[in-house]
């Protein structure tokens, strides 16, 4: 981070302070202060970081910035709020650096957009991006402190659950590109319906220049009647004809995915070392974006060769002739159907499917678990594991639309010994649920039974 005088961070909040001298990091954490740090004491449900003030100082941290007088003299920087007050001084280190950013956001897949958007850039600039999932209000802000004078570019993924939060994030961002990848169903609790869903990804806007361009999935029925106002869009996808960017002659195995890419300098080949439909959106997006910021389709599919899955997103691992498709970072009926589309697409085998429940759904849950089990059915799982009580409705539709072997189960580790018990040579299985399920501590008691590594 280059270093900010306490004096701007407080004119950037919207205050003032007579405190001198220098900060060159800045902590949401008060047992992570480094010294001569700004330390911003945020409030929630569960925690207030006011009460770790004067520790924070004690600690080594030069101020601290607060919303309730915490009695620390010229130490502390009083602002209205100071969730706000975070984003604002990012908001201002920002805009100290005249570098391109891609903005990300969407419903599905922004974590893998961003990972193989980040690819393709840094292909060619020394670029920044949001590590993990940091793409929250605290996340974003936390982001942009760790531009360098060496940074070239930037891609920050924008995540949100209610109206607003994208807004608030994107002013601070001031994207000079954005994506959006789809409008799911994700958060639709929080949001009524998609149509809200599709009005709180497009507060996006509200950062950006209005000639900055917007990157749109073009097979993508809310998007393809979003309201963009100037902004030039450009879209990419696989059916429609009229995108700028298509994928064209799909071909797969069970290892990589193969397509030519139609833009306005022909057919260009592309091979990603995984599977799925949905990183083929994923890449065109990426694609799209390196060529915003100067960079080649040739250069872009280059880099995207190199890309890898992280974490629990779709990773593939082979053990003892099976294959399993550890995919339990997070779980939506879009994101469900698109790995149940991977699993129908393997090559080898029984198609064995565990899922889990998907949250944050509300009133649309039950249809929501309903449907999946329709995608069970549809892309030929053999056998289907379901735990979780909203899971039930996935069983029950499963067996009604033809699954044969549908087992329900409400304990994980009597699901993984009967998994580990039915499991042969050949079989690939699929592990899929929302994040707070835990679905690898299935995976880790099968993998123990088996007597397979990690």
């Amino acid at each position: 981070m280059i270093p900010l005088t306490y004096k701007e961070a407080a004119a950037a909040a919207g205050s003032e302070t007579a405190l001198e001298g220098r900060f060159d990091s800045v902590s949401t954490d008060s047992r992570k202060i480094e010294k001569n740090s700004l330390f911003i004491a945020l409030s929630g449900d569960r925690f207030d970081g006011h009460e770790f003030a004067a520790s924070a100082l004690e600690k080594g941290a030069g101020a601290v910035v607060v919303h309730k007088d915490c009695g620390l003299g010229d130490r502390q920087i009083l602002v209205g709020n100071t969730g706000e007050a975070l984003l604002a001084i990012a908001g201002y280190y920002r805009s100290l650096f005249n570098i391109p950013v891609v903005g990300i956001t969407g419903s599905v897949g922004k974590t893998t957009t961003k990972e193989m958007t980040y690819m393709v850039i840094n292909s060619k600039y020394n670029t920044l991006k949001n590590e993990g999932n940091l793409n929250n209000e605290i996340g974003v802000p936390l982001t942009l402190f760790r531009l360098e004078k060496s940074h070239e570019a930037a891609v920050i993924e924008m995540g949100m659950n209610h109206f607003g939060e994208i807004s608030r994030i994107t002013k601070a961002v001031r994207p000079d590109a954005a994506i959006i990848s789809n409008i799911g169903v994700s958060h639709i609790e929080n949001l009524g319906s998609r149509e809200g869903i599709l009005k709180a990804k497009l507060e996006i806007l509200d950062g950006m220049k209005e000639d900055a361009p917007l990157i749109l999935n073009g097979d993508d029925d809310m998007l393809c009647k979003a309201e963009t106002g100037s902004h030039p869009v450009i879209r990419y996808g696989i059916t429609n004809s009229s995108c700028a960017y298509k994928a064209l002659n799909i071909t797969s195995t069970d290892d990589e995915t193969d397509f030519a890419v139609g833009f306005d300098g022909g057919p260009l080949g592309v091979c990603l070392p995984f599977r799925g439909r949905h990183n083929i959106y994923n890449a065109l997006a990426a694609i799209a974006a390196g060529g915003c910021l100067g960079i080649s389709v040739a250069d872009a599919a280059g880099a995207l060769k190199e890309y890898r899955t992280t974490g629990m997103r779709q990773k593939i691992v082979k053990r003892n002739g099976i294959s399993f498709i550890e995919d339990c970072y997070n779980a939506s009926p879009d994101s469900q159907k698109a790995a149940l589309e991977v699993l129908g697409s393997m090559n080898q085998g029984r198609k064995i499917a565990v899922l889990g429940d998907m949250l944050e759904l509300g009133s649309y849950s039950e249809t929501a678990h309903t449907l999946v089990g329709e995608y069970a059915a549809d892309n030929g799982v053999d056998i289907l594991y379901t735990y979780g009580e909203s899971s039930a409705a996935t069983a029950n539709r499963a067996k009604e639309k033809g699954v044969k072997d549908v087992r329900h189960f409400t304990d994980k580790i009597d699901l993984a010994l009967d998994l580990a018990n039915e499991l042969r040579s050949g079989d690939s299985v699929l592990f899929k649920a929302s994040r707070m399920m835990k679905f690898e501590e299935i995976i880790y008691k099968v993998f123990d039974v088996l007597g397979l590594e990690d």
